[in-house]
Order: structure tokens, then sequence, then C-alpha cells
């Protein structure tokens, strides 16, 4: 199921593209249910969870500006309507999988757009992607843990610090102070 779930990333992936081109050029004919059926009937005989598809076409689709305003505080240098579409779809798709998709590991999520954005990206867009979804599930598991750790760690008792001195400054200070004892 996991190759049958690649090739359905692809068909995902095609589907929302052609949809936010024809969106960009004013197409009032577009129904993103027949370009959907059209997508995956060129591999129904390789594809078994159409639902799998389905779910994650709509709600990309359905969630492309919230998807947005998260995907932009993690890459500000780029604005998200400057990121080469295909960068943006694959972005939108591996963010709406690691918030929906809690039966797949998120480091599955991560490899596969990376995947996707090698096979259709830009020569960096795999490394592009990698780090913008990496960095998103860093922050995510960050504020879970810090909450974590917060409720449940009792505070450090204070430790008293004490400064030593070198090994080499306490054999002069010695060697002086025999010197000295000698002498007097």
């Amino acid at each position: 199921m996991a190759s049958n779930r690649h090739l359905g990333r692809i068909i995902a992936l095609q589907t929302l593209y052609e949809e936010e081109f024809r969106r960009d050029a004013d197409d009032a004919d577009f129904d993103i249910d027949a370009v959907l059926e059209r997508n995956i009937a060129r591999y129904r005989d390789m594809v078994d969870d159409i639902a799998f598809i389905e779910k994650l076409v709509h709600g990309v689709s359905n969630h492309a500006a919230e998807l947005d305003i998260k995907l932009q505080p993690v890459a500000p240098e780029w604005p998200i309507d400057q990121i080469a579409r295909m960068d943006r779809m694959v972005l939108r798709i591996g963010l709406y999988e690691l918030e929906n998709e809690a039966d797949v590991p998120p480091k599955v999520v991560i490899n596969e757009a990376v995947e996707l954005a090698k096979a259709f990206g830009g020569e960096n867009s795999s490394k592009f992607i990698n780090g913008v979804l990496g960095t998103l599930l860093r922050q995510r598991d960050g504020e879970v843990e810090t909450s974590e750790k917060l409720a449940t760690k009792k505070p450090a008792a204070k430790k008293k610090v004490t400064k030593k001195a070198p090994a080499k400054l306490v054999k002069k200070v010695t060697a002086k102070t025999k010197t000295s004892r000698k002498k007097a």
C-alpha cells in the first residue's frame, strides 16, 4: 500500500496543480471532482486507496489559504505566491498530511514530499521542501514537548558554584610557598 499511496500523492499533486493553474487563468468551467476522476482513471488499475487521494485533494484544496498562512513564517524570504507553483503544492500536501494523517509517520510524510519535489520540482526544490517541512515538524514537536516538560518537571535545586584553580597555578603557588618557608 505504501507505493500505492506514493502514486496517490502524485495524482493528488497533478490535480491540485491543475486546479491552481486553471483558477489563476480564470477558468470558470473548472470542476475539481471531474479533474480528480480523470486523473484517477488513468491509474485505476494501479490504485486501490482512492479515498486517500480524494481526502488529500479536497483537504488541501479546501484549506489552501490556512496552509499557506502556516507555511509563510517558516520561509519568510519567499512570499507564498512567489514560491514555484509545484513547490507550493508539494508543501501544502506535506503540511496537510502532517496535520491530518495520524496513521502516516511524520518522517514518511516529509520523505514523500521530498521525493515529489525531486521528481517534479526544480533543482533545489527537494532541499527547500525538506527544510520547510522539517522546521514545521520540529516546531510542532517542540511545542508539545515543551508543554509536557513544563507540566511534569520539578524545579531544580540550585547548586553552589565553586571555582577550582588551574593545576599549573596551584603548583606554582605551592612551589613559591615552599621556597619562602625555606628562606624564613
